[in-house]
């Protein structure tokens, strides 16, 4: 096994499956599934999740939602979708915590790295929903914050594509995939696997990143295994 402590990224969007909007409770189960195969392997795990597939701030406020009120129901969706997976986590037996970056016990307890820390080495899942608790920060930059935080050897970004493409894949059949990539690279021809405070972020604090497809089934398990099946960012 490659991996000790991870931080696992995971997008709202993909929560929703098909749907496009809400949450698609055979993809809960799919991810619940695999995310417990890791953790019995040994893998201490701590999640985050985005909250797009319920609504996202930026493009609120570009319907007219003031952006800090709409960033903080983006928050709200966060809290949503990392409920829902912890339900489902809970109901095959993974025993789990979630955090919350704002206060509102007895939804979910006030978030410290200690306490998540506490939580990942008994062998529970730390799920750290809220974003940084602030306006103007994506879910990617509270990733890579809280993956800091926590001291992860790497922040795996679970997608719906198999790595990070010259362009996006889904729009242009002749994209070419990257396996291996530098932070100076992503910033000096701008590709968009994350926003820029994020990306700056782990490269600062030398948190590696893979960008694969959690979508597929099983491969949560081999991108742990080490196996080269995304892109791998590094400093």
């Amino acid at each position: 096994m490659k991996y000790n402590r991870i931080l696992l990224k995971l997008s709202g969007e993909s929560l929703a499956g098909e749907g496009k909007q809400g949450i698609d409770e055979s993809q809960l189960e799919r991810y619940a599934e695999q995310i417990k195969e890791i953790s019995q392997m040994g893998v201490q795990i701590g999640i985050v999740i985005g909250g797009g597939n319920i609504f996202r701030g930026l493009s609120g406020a570009k319907k007219g939602f003031d952006r800090v009120k709409g960033d903080q129901m983006g928050m709200m969706a966060t809290v949503i979708n990392s409920l829902a997976l912890s339900s489902e986590l809970t109901s095959i037996g993974q025993k789990n915590r979630v955090f919350t970056a704002i206060r509102m016990e007895p939804v979910g307890e006030f978030y410290t790295k200690w306490k998540a820390i506490e939580t990942m080495e008994k062998g529970e899942i730390a799920i750290m929903s809220g974003g940084t608790g602030n306006p103007f920060f994506t879910t990617d930059t509270a990733s890579a914050l809280r993956g800091i935080e926590i001291e992860a050897d790497v922040m795996f970004k679970g997608t719906r594509v198999d790595g990070i493409y010259t362009a996006d894949p889904e729009k242009d059949p002749g994209a070419q995939k990257y396996d291996d990539l530098s932070f100076d690279e992503i910033l000096l021809h701008e590709l968009k696997i994350m926003d820029l405070t994020a990306t700056t972020l782990c490269k600062e604090n030398n948190l590696p990143i893979v960008v694969f497809n959690m979508d597929t089934y099983g491969n949560l398990k081999k991108v742990i295994d080490g196996e080269n099946i995304g892109t791998y960012v590094h400093k």
